[in-house]
């Protein structure tokens, strides 16, 4: 299960990247954290962008509802979804 905090009008969650991967997929849960396989590289913010640009797509939000709010540069990252009901990001795919 991803753990979630409400928080600032939206719900906080953690991610943990692997970028360089050979698709952009879920690959599921790792102690709290919604594990994703990112195709892009770490470099010049391309894999944060992706990041972004996916999680909008699986959520069906717009990209300006999301936001990392730490963890820029770490694999590790936490990420904010606004104006997202909690249900939203505990429904996403799979365990580990």
């Amino acid at each position: 299960m991803i753990d979630t905090k409400v928080k600032q009008g939206g719900v906080e969650f953690k991610v943990r990247v692997v970028p360089r991967a050979s698709k952009t997929e879920i690959v599921g849960v790792i102690d709290g954290a919604l594990k994703i396989r990112l195709k892009a590289p770490p470099v010049d913010g391309a894999a944060n962008e992706e990041l972004i640009r996916f999680l909008a797509k699986v959520l069906d939000i717009p990209r300006r509802s999301l936001s990392i709010t730490s963890g820029e540069h770490s694999r590790l990252k936490t990420v904010l979804a606004v104006e997202t009901p909690v249900e939203t990001i505990q429904a996403l795919p799979g365990e580990a």
